[in-house]
This record gives C-alpha cells, sequence and structure tokens, in this order.
C-alpha cells in the first residue's frame, strides 16, 4: 500500500473524541473495506444486552446478580432510587472522612494526624487503587500510600521496615467483599501483629471495606474500627475501583475524586452510542476480533510507554 493509501485509510478510520483528548487508530489493522458493515448485526446485538445490563438485567443467573460498576459514575442511571442514593452517600461519606483524617478531626491515638495509608488487599481490591495511585499520585499527596497484596513474609516485613516510626500515625484499609479472603486475611493479621508488637491498638487505626455481614464487616464492628464502607455484591472485584475500594485510597491520597468519576462518565457516555464507527469500546472489540478470527485465536499483549500505566496494562490483560 503507497503513502496515499495509507493516509487515506488512516484519515478514514481514526476515531477521535477531541473534547475527551482520546484518539485511536486502528488503520494498520488489516480488515477489509466492508468489515464493519459485515459485523453490525453483532454490534447492535452487543449494544442491546449493553443496554439491558445497565438498566438492571441479571448477568449472572447462578448467583441471580446485576453487574452495575456502571452505575457508580452515574448514579441517576441505576435502575432504583435506592441504588441510586447508596451510591451517591457513599461518596459523600467517603468525602467527609477522608477530609476528617486530613484535618486531623479523625487521627491517631494521641491526636497526630495519619500521615500513610496502607491498604491491604488482593486482586481487584488492591490492583485497581494501585493502579491510580501510580498513575495519578504525585509528591503533593496528603498522604502516602502503600500496599500489601501478597503473603510474602519478607514483602510484610519489607514495608513495616519501611514505614517504621510513621506506622503510628498508618491508616490501614482492609478491603475483602467476601470478607472471607485468605490472603487478605493473612495481611490484616500481620498488620495487626505489627502494629501490637509496638504497641499500638490496631483497632485506632483501621477500616474496612467489605460486604454487609461478612466475616470482614463483624470484625470490624466487634472491635470498633474506625470506619466501615460498603461492596455491593453488583460490583465485581475487577470493576470495582470507582467503588469504595478506589475512592478511599483516592481521597486519602489527596487525588480529585469528582473529576476521577466525571471522567469515566463522559467516556461512558462516547461509548454507549450505537454506531460501531464512532463507539471506541465497539471498535477496539471488533479489532478483537478480527484479529482472533472470532475465536481468541491469538493472546493479546498490552504495551504501556508510559512508566505509569503499567498496572494499567496488567489491569487490562488479567481482566481478559
Amino acid at each position: 500500500m503507497n503513502a496515499l493509501s495509507l493516509w487515506d485509510r488512516y484519515t478514514s478510520n481514526l476515531l477521535r473524541y477531541d473534547d475527551l483528548g482520546f484518539t485511536l487508530d486502528i488503520s494498520r489493522m488489516r480488515f477489509a473495506d466492508g468489515f464493519f458493515e459485515t459485523l453490525r448485526p453483532k454490534a447492535e446485538k452487543a449494544f442491546a444486552e449493553m443496554q439491558a445490563l445497565e438498566a438492571g438485567a441479571i448477568a449472572n443467573p447462578d448467583e441471580n446478580r446485576m453487574v452495575g460498576h456502571y452505575w457508580l459514575r452515574t448514579p441517576s442511571l441505576a435502575p432504583s432510587k435506592e441504588m441510586c442514593n447508596v451510591i451517591e452517600e457513599t461518596k459523600a461519606d467517603i468525602g467527609l472522612f477522608a477530609a476528617a483524617v486530613h484535618s486531623g478531626g479523625v487521627s491517631a491515638p494521641g491526636g497526630k494526624k495519619f500521615t500513610d495509608v496502607l491498604v491491604v488487599g488482593i486482586g481487584g481490591s488492591a490492583l485497581g487503587p494501585q493502579f491510580i495511585a501510580d498513575a495519578l499520585g504525585s509528591a503533593a499527596d496528603t498522604m502516602q500510600i502503600h500496599f500489601l497484596d501478597n503473603t510474602d513474609p519478607d514483602g510484610f516485613d519489607r514495608l513495616f521496615d519501611q514505614l517504621s516510626d510513621r506506622l503510628c500515625t498508618t491508616l490501614v484499609v482492609v478491603i475483602s467483599k467476601s470478607g472471607g479472603t485468605k490472603e487478605t486475611r493473612n495481611g490484616m493479621l500481620e498488620t495487626e501483629a505489627a502494629f501490637a508488637e509496638r504497641g499500638l491498638d490496631f483497632a485506632r487505626h483501621a477500616v474496612a471495606i467489605t460486604g454487609e455481614g461478612s466475616e470482614l464487616d463483624q470484625v470490624a464492628i466487634q472491635n470498633g474500627w474506625l470506619k466501615r464502607f460498603p461492596m455491593w455484591d453488583w460490583v465485581g472485584g475487577r470493576t470495582s475501583v470507582m467503588s469504595a475500594v478506589g475512592l478511599l485510597p483516592m481521597a486519602l491520597q489527596g487525588l480529585d475524586i469528582d473529576a476521577f468519576l466525571a471522567g469515566a462518565s463522559a467516556m461512558d457516555a462516547k461509548t454507549r452510542v450505537p454506531d460501531p464507527r464512532a463507539n471506541a469500546a465497539m471498535v477496539l472489540a471488533l479489532m478483537w476480533y478480527y484479529a482472533t478470527n472470532g475465536r481468541g485465536e491469538k493472546d493479546m499483549v498490552v504495551l504501556p510507554y508510559k512508566d505509569r500505566l503499567v498496572l494499567f496494562s496488567r489491569n487490562i490483560c488479567s481482566s481478559w
């Protein structure tokens, strides 16, 4: 293909959202000219199914669960007023709690301000918050953030040694939807032991993000933890970054959770347009369909050319 033909293919297949600063170039994929039209019926079926999901259709018949992480960034789309309210109330509660921590209204024993946040979780309960911390964090963050997302004893010790004298001003956020995830429980117990070893009352440093009535929820209630935030059964772990799972660490770190949610909501609106050529999510899905002959014949590797997006590529690949 000569330079002029390549240029024409590039300009005719370039998708831009100028208002969001987003560009998608698929011109080097070797699909035929009629490819999009051929797959239009499949695309329209996907659009209809997506619309049903967002309206509250049951996505997991075995557990009778909806899939509603979309509502986290646009609560007005939730299928009931009650769900809309609980999403908005939780976000407001997160903002108030983070502000109280930053001001010293919620403080470490002895009245000292919390300086650090330690997030204990695994899988979606850790990767999402880690990605946000790496992608958006800076030296100007209000609090320093750390993660225990493995069961490596040496990793535990290294982090506790790193925190050292700041452990007494470290707020611990334990995240487990079911409350029974063993890796997270191990991290919590090791953290509790590290606090006890230094004569610190772990409960006065601890916050839970978990399902109502879960094992972790009961531990937090029984031991008088500082705060509990909800995880809902209609939000999967891999898509929980816009729930308290991601928003609380973000808010404590000092990042703008309202702007974060607004950006996601704006992209949602773009990727609900029922036109396969104007919808970036559908374009990417169709390119993946093309590349794998519709049967997943190849693996996909996402290569980030920006260090801050390394965890983003890990999240994307693990979701696939």
